[in-house]
């Protein structure tokens, strides 16, 4: 019998009807994310990634991408299971199809026998892009893709993010009461928020690149932006500061960790201020010294473009008020994660007062909202 290619398309599209039937997709699609995010934080800046290997309605081996530098996830899965020819492979994102660090994990697929892949979205880097889709139907592979698509792409956004526009994924946030301050009229802030949602906060620490900080909230919270209430590996820290004004005695220059420090400052200051210059590089703390205006204040999006050039795949802005108001204001985050407690302060410093706006019509509306309990507190989440 002869068929054309619509006629091998149907058929393939009735086999793929009768095997939903019979495969519990996205029960097996959310195991695969619940695996994958035991790499988060030691994977960038690749993406996090889980496998489960399926065969005769169990669940015969599974694998994560643990570190970068290390196999692929559907690897890992290989090396834990005993066999795994005619078995289905269900994978949150498409396997790769080149050699980078690792061997291709498309050729491995199709080296081990697998009869079936299930994918949940397409990998958008564009050495890959389908090539891992096209390479393992060629050689006989039915390969079911875009299973919990949209949950798939929000759960590795700062890969998506860094791979498509060559910037990292931004989210700015805030601890405040409820009636919106994050510190009281003498520039208190600790602690707003309650012991768990500090928990919290050290484990989102965990899973970004860097963490970031402006100079009043070096100054007024002398923070050390480590991760220390949790597990987890330390985040890059930044302060911005283009006056020099953050004392070199601070937390954030003295922890002892793997991870690099970068100090933000105006050109005109890194030339005004050696003997602190010196002080910070003996520290190995990294200066970069950027243009600014005539009051030292250092643009948002250069500095964005300077920690892109680093590799950074995603920041989280900590404070202030004034860098939060920037980064909103300038549409330069991607989320906004705001800890709500249960307090009113009547005055105090409002997270977003900078932001110029005088209407509700021109108001900034997050979208894809989602809410959690953190102790006594709600953590509000957004997207703009």
């Amino acid at each position: 019998m002869n068929l054309n290619r619509a006629s091998v398309q149907k058929l393939r599209s009735q086999f793929h009807s009768k095997l939903q039937e019979d495969i519990p997709y996205e029960k097996l699609m959310k195991q695969c994310l619940i695996l994958a995010q035991k790499g988060a934080g030691a994977v960038s800046p690749n993406p996090k990634v889980g496998a489960i290997i399926f065969r005769n309605g169990k669940i015969i081996g599974s694998g994560f991408h643990h570190k970068y530098g290390g196999i692929h996830a559907e690897i890992d899965a290989f090396q834990n299971t005993l066999r795994v020819a005619d078995s289905t492979l269900i994978v949150n994102l498409e396997p790769c199809s080149h050699f980078g660090k690792t061997p291709p994990c498309a050729d491995e697929i199709i080296k081990q026998k697998i009869s079936r892949v299930i994918i949940g979205t397409k990998d958008p880097n564009p050495v890959v892009a389908g090539r891992g889709i096209k390479k393992m139907r060629s050689a006989g592979i039915d390969v079911i893709t875009g299973v919990l698509e949209d949950d798939c792409k929000k759960f590795n956004e700062f890969f998506f993010k860094y791979i498509t526009k060559k910037l990292p994924f931004v989210a700015v946030k805030a601890a405040q009461t409820i009636d919106g301050k994050i510190a009281d009229t003498k520039n208190n802030s600790q602690w707003i928020s309650s012991e768990q949602s500090r928990k919290f906060v050290h484990s989102l620490r965990a899973e970004y690149d860097a963490v970031l900080i402006g100079a009043g909230t070096a100054r007024a919270d002398n923070p050390a932006l480590t991760v220390r209430l949790t597990k987890g590996r330390n985040p890059h820290r930044i302060v911005l500061d283009g006056n020099f004004s953050t004392p070199v005695t601070n937390f954030v220059f003295q922890q002892q960790t793997n991870e690099r420090v970068f100090f933000y400052t105006s050109k005109k200051c890194y030339q005004k201020f050696p003997k602190r210059v010196a002080a910070l590089t003996k520290r190995g703390i990294e200066i970069i010294p950027m243009n600014s205006d005539s009051s030292n204040k250092l643009n948002i999006h250069e500095v964005i473009l300077s920690l892109a050039e680093f590799g950074i795949t995603s920041l989280l802005v900590e404070g202030g008020a004034s860098l939060f108001s920037q980064f909103i204001e300038q549409r330069l985050a991607d989320k906004v994660i705001i800890f709500i407690a249960p307090k009113i302060l009547g005055q105090g410093k409002g997270a977003f007062e900078s932001i110029r706006n005088f209407s509700l019509q021109s108001s900034i509306n997050l979208n894809n909202i989602s809410f959690l309990k953190s102790g006594n507190d709600i953590v509000y989440e957004g997207y703009l």
